[in-house]
């Protein structure tokens, strides 16, 4: 969890990076703002850290060659953090190399900021941390004042909404050696041009805690009832959703998950579970992402899950189904006269 009411501004630079397939160039500023209005500070502190008041997923630096030193960067935050003296010349080289992976041509021109900012408290803990966001998105405000016996009207074109952060990360100055704890947002861009912000310019992986192990193993299982089982089963697909509402039923009622002990509760059967068990081996193997046979369930992840987990089962275009409890209460047939499948739904009462 990541809060900055004791957080403070200490320095802020700013840039513009153009689109270099585009012909565009970028900008660099001489100098770091000198900001004394404090409700501007205010401001953008607002604008730059409240997104990730609900940002539970943290990454790392990494680099393909295992040397972080590698990764653009995690080199220039380091400088920073090693010696603040040095903040403006090294936001001006994360401005630079932004800039040379800034080549598909529909990346947006826009302005860099690179700020520093103090006591920010990522999972109960104060750090210094360095923020690295960009603004693309521009908009048309309207002005309203007063104006001899009445209001005036006029507008301001190209300005920013302090709402609305369109790409950012938080480097927290912490576990160096790892890869320092990263927290990203992106709310732009997000086809497959995009990952140039998180993969290409910042080189993250997800950090493997807690939230990330539960969340991906609930990924995984998701991903093998509703693809792997249709290959090596016969199953209907209100079987499948009565899966994964037992497994959600697990994830909610559970404090740790164990392997062994959700399979045999969950799937029930010899073979399904030994499918589920290569299933998530060869996972993470494809994706170089170990999942722990135990660990601490996170709420967090289990709730952002959650709406992915569809209890649904849509008939044609008449009739959805919601099933959200004993799957024995629902019966599917075949119905030779009208020649059409149907389900047989039992209950007590009508609400």
């Amino acid at each position: 969890m990541i809060t900055f009411f004791e957080a403070s501004l200490a320095e802020l630079s700013i840039h513009r990076i153009g689109n270099k397939s585009q012909d565009e160039f970028y900008v660099l500023s001489e100098a770091s703002l000198q900001i004394q209005d404090e409700f501007l500070k205010n401001l953008l502190i607002q604008y730059f850290l409240s997104p990730y008041e609900k940002v539970n997923e943290i990454y790392r630096f990494t680099h393909v060659n295992d040397d972080l030193n590698l990764n653009e960067v995690y080199h220039f935050v380091e400088q920073i953090f090693e010696n603040g003296q040095h903040f403006h010349k090294n936001s001006q080289e994360l401005a630079k190399y932004l800039f040379e992976i800034s080549s598909h041509p529909k990346i947006k021109a826009g302005e860099l900021y690179v700020a520093y900012f103090e006591n920010v408290q990522i999972e109960g803990d104060l750090h210094d941390a360095i923020g690295i966001f960009k603004s693309e998105t521009k908009e048309t405000y309207l002005k309203v004042y007063p104006e001899q016996a009445g209001f005036g009207l006029s507008y301001e074109e190209g300005a920013i909404n302090i709402s609305k952060l369109d790409k950012g990360c938080l480097i927290f100055n912490t576990e160096k050696e790892e890869g320092f704890k990263v927290a990203v947002i992106d709310q732009t861009n997000r086809s497959a041009e995009a990952v140039y912000w998180k993969d290409e310019f910042l080189k993250l992986k997800v950090r493997n805690d807690n939230y990330n192990q539960t969340n991906n193993v609930l990924g995984v299982y998701k991903s093998f009832v509703t693809e792997k089982m249709d290959e090596e089963y016969e199953i209907s697909k209100a079987d499948k959703i009565d899966l994964l509402n037992r497994s959600m039923k697990y994830f909610k009622e559970k404090e740790t998950f164990d392997l062994d002990e959700f399979s045999n509760e969950v799937i029930g059967n010899s073979d399904g579970i030994a499918s589920f068990k290569n299933y998530k081996k060869s996972y993470e193997e494809e994706f170089d992402t170990p999942i722990q046979d135990a660990f601490e369930i996170s709420g967090a992840a289990v709730k952002k899950q959650s709406s992915a987990f569809k209890s649904v089962l849509k008939l044609d275009k008449n009739f959805h189904i919601y099933i959200h409890g004993d799957k024995d209460l629902i019966e599917k047939g075949f119905d030779d006269d009208k020649a059409m499948n149907y389900y047989k739904v039992f209950f007590k009462e009508e609400e």
